[in-house]
């Protein structure tokens, strides 16, 4: 994979539909990824994300909602206006798999952006989802 894009596995001790509920709804979403989250869960709907301790908010567009199989959306890149910056593809797919779930995420399109700009962006998209897909897995277990 070239630097325009990110990708994890990760495997969860969840079945398919809890981890689903966990990455499309808001309740699900507000306790893992951000401090508050709101969610139109429909093709062109809005997301909106708010993580209190960082000040930061982002507004994504639901691109794909395939229940409970594949969820994507696609938000401004980081450090860019949020009127004209290019946006990148953030696609989760979930399959079970024995014992749980294996989620794949994949974010594409930083190429689009100019390199400096895309090489920051992807490396703090990569801390930031390095830390949001732990955080993910201890609020699964933890409600488990």
């Amino acid at each position: 994979m070239g630097s325009g894009t990110i990708e994890r596995v990760v495997v969860l001790r969840h079945p398919v539909e809890r981890v689903w509920a966990a990455l499309t709804t808001a309740r699900g979403l507000s306790q893992w990824f951000g401090s508050v989250a709101e969610i139109d869960l429909r093709p062109g709907g809005r997301a909106f994300f708010r993580w209190d301790d960082l000040d930061e908010e982002s507004v994504a567009t639901i691109a794909v909602v395939d229940p409970p199989h594949r969820f994507a959306f696609r938000w401004a890149i980081e450090g860019l206006p949020e009127a004209d910056a290019p946006q990148t593809l953030v696609d989760f797919t979930l399959e079970p798999v024995p014992g749980g779930t294996r989620l794949r995420l994949v974010e594409s399109g930083f190429a689009q952006a100019a390199a400096d700009v895309a090489h920051s962006a992807h490396k703090a998209n990569s801390q930031g989802w390095d830390a949001e897909l732990v955080d993910l897995e201890t609020y699964l277990d933890a409600a488990a």
